[in-house]
This record gives structure tokens, C-alpha cells and sequence, in this order.
């Protein structure tokens, strides 16, 4: 089955773009960049469009409808809590939404600052469900599975190490609290 082209909408004035930011904003919350992707759709084309779409996010922001900061830790918040993601993952996550990397830090501190990273991944491994490894294939795909939700190395062996899992089953154990997979500042910049 054939996918049917969207209509090409006719482009709509400040007033127009206004009220579907708000509609936008009532349903999910949103990034700055994030709404004005989604508002450069509907808005005129050229400069007349983008000084719609300015003087729409000036009046968010105005009315307290649109702030990335309050986005950050909201959403640093509940991704911590809920999904019990690690400190890496909430970051690139939030970097790929559009947020400022000081406003990330801010956030990341807020949220992670204290946080025992050993007892997020241990919550997350619960959560999922996941048991302890019986051999190095799924010790592997444990770890593989720590690291894509934003954990790192270190903790992932340290929680290893609580399961007692023979240091043979655990492939290129970089030792003690080493961050071989990935340190901080080799984080890519969005």
C-alpha cells in the first residue's frame, strides 16, 4: 500500500502559528528548536515566516509556556526516575533535542549530582528484568545493553562484580573504575 502524499497546507500568519504552538506545547513538552521545526511547516515562506515564528516564541517564552531550562530538568527528571537511565543517555539525548550543552550540564548535575550510578544501573537492571549472566555471550549483551542506556564502564563492572560473575566471563575488564568505553570529553558535541 502506497503512502499518500501529505497536503501541502496553506502557510498561516503569527496569530495561526501561535495557537498551534500552543496546541503543540498542551500535548508534549518541547524544545525551542524542537517547536520551530515544527512551526517552519505551517509558516510563510522567507523572512515574513521566521518573524512569525520569533515573535511566536518570545511570547511563550513571555508566558512561561516554552522554557528549556524548565524542559532540561523535567525531562532529566523523568528519564531518571521512570526509565532509570544513566547520566550519558539523558545527555545525548537532551543534546539531540536541541538543548544548550551549559543548560544539559545544569541539569545533569541537578539530577545526577549524588546519584550512585552502581544503584541506577542495579534499578535498571531490575526494571528489565535482566538476570545474571550465565556465560561471556549474555555477560556481553548485559553489558551492551548497561551501556546503550548511559552507564558507565565502571559501574557496569562493578555491578558485575556484585553478581560475582568470574573475571574470565567478563571480556576486556579495563580495571577498577576505567571508563574504556567511552570518557566524558569523547562525547560527540550536537
Amino acid at each position: 500500500m502506497a503512502f499518500a502524499r501529505a497536503k501541502k497546507r496553506e502557510p498561516v500568519g503569527e496569530a495561526g502559528l501561535f495557537e498551534y504552538a500552543v496546541g503543540t506545547l498542551a500535548r508534549k513538552m518541547r524544545t525551542e528548536r524542537d517547536l520551530r521545526r515544527l512551526m517552519k511547516a505551517r509558516a510563510e515562506d522567507g523572512d515574513a515566516g521566521q518573524r512569525a515564528m520569533d515573535a511566536v516564541v518570545a511570547r511563550l517564552v513571555e508566558l512561561k509556556y516554552l522554557s528549556d531550562t524548565r524542559f532540561a530538568a523535567d525531562y532529566t527528571r523523568m528519564r531518571k526516575e521512570n526509565q532509570s537511565f544513566g547520566r550519558r543517555r539523558v545527555q545525548q539525548d537532551l543534546a539531540m533535542k536541541g538543548v544548550g550543552k551549559e543548560l544539559v550540564e545544569t541539569a545533569l548535575e541537578a539530577a545526577y549530582g549524588d546519584a550512585d550510578e552502581v544503584a541506577l544501573a542495579r534499578q535498571y537492571c531490575a526494571r528489565k528484568r535482566m538476570q545474571k549472566p550465565k556465560d561471556q555471550k549474555e555477560t556481553v549483551r548485559v553489558m551492551n545493553r548497561l551501556i546503550r542506556a548511559g552507564y558507565s564502564s565502571g559501574a557496569i563492572f562493578k555491578l558485575l562484580r556484585t553478581w560475582e560473575i568470574p573475571d574470565e566471563m567478563i571480556p576486556g575488564e579495563g580495571g577498577g573504575d576505567s571508563d574504556s568505553y567511552a570518557e566524558k570529553d569523547d562525547l560527540p558535541d550536537f
